[in-house]
Formats: structure tokens, C-alpha cells, sequence
């Protein structure tokens, strides 16, 4: 998967999370080392099993993946093979606050090399369609 393919919002590794993350790639943490029955991958397949599992989970009320929405801020995969992820939602007040975050912990979590998952929600930045993919854009009919 090429950095454009990552549509510039997977930061890996580091402590803070910038204001804008759009644009922004840093690099990937070590390989992972594997486990007693864990399936031996290396990160970057294990990131793209990952960012496959986020597009398959969808805000209801829209047709399109959160990963496209821009709802992921960041997706970070240490060398233990475990996951975590900043991600937001559309307003503070979306029904799916509760469920969203977990659904997308369940489908990381249901990836056989994965260890762990974990979700955080943040707020900041605040969510705006600026942040949508131009296949989020155009499936909306947002030009």
C-alpha cells in the first residue's frame, strides 16, 4: 500500500497527534515479532489488514466508510502487534457514540495477528467535511 493510498491520515508512532493530520505519513513501527499462535506478517501487511477491517464499519446514517469520512485520525500498530486508534465522530451528539468505537475495536480485534485493540475517541480536531476522502466527496455528491 502506498502512502497516497493512506490518504494522508495513519500516523504510526509517536506521542501526540498534530492539529491537522492531513498529509501526514510518519513511518511505521518495527516489525512486529510473533506470538505463540499468531500468524507471522509484517506491519505493513498487518496495517493493511487493519485499514481493510476500519473500511468495513460504517456511520448508519451515511453511506460511506468511516475511514473515507475522515473519522480516523490515527492507527498506530506497535511491535507487539497491538493496535490503537484515535477516531472521532461527526458531532459530539451522534447516536452511534457508544457503539461506534467498539464496533471498530471488534473488527481490529477479530484480525488473527492482532494482540490487541484499543479505540479512543477524541474531539480535537473537530470533525469537518474538509476532511471527507474525494471518494467520500463524490459518493455524497458533495463537488
Amino acid at each position: 500500500m502506498s502512502d497516497s493510498d493512506m490518504d494522508g491520515r495513519v500516523i504510526q508512532g509517536g506521542d501526540e497527534m498534530p492539529d491537522d493530520v492531513s498529509g501526514q505519513v510518519l513511518e511505521q513501527t518495527p516489525a512486529a515479532a510473533p506470538s505463540a499462535g499468531a500468524p507471522v506478517i509484517d506491519n505493513e501487511t498487518l496495517m493493511e489488514q487493519v485499514l481493510d477491517a476500519i473500511r468495513t464499519v460504517y456511520d448508519p446514517e451515511i453511506p460511506v466508510n468511516i475511514w473515507e469520512l475522515g473519522l480516523v485520525y490515527r492507527v498506530d500498530v506497535d511491535s507487539e502487534r497491538n493496535v490503537q486508534v484515535d477516531m472521532t465522530l461527526t458531532a459530539p451528539s451522534c447516536p452511534v457514540a457508544g457503539e461506534m468505537p467498539m464496533q471498530v475495536q471488534q473488527v481490529i480485534e477479530n484480525l488473527d495477528a492482532v494482540k490487541s485493540c484499543k479505540v479512543e475517541l477524541v474531539w480535537e480536531p473537530s470533525w469537518h467535511p474538509g476532511m471527507m476522502s474525494e471518494e467520500a466527496k463524490v459518493a455524497l455528491d458533495m463537488f
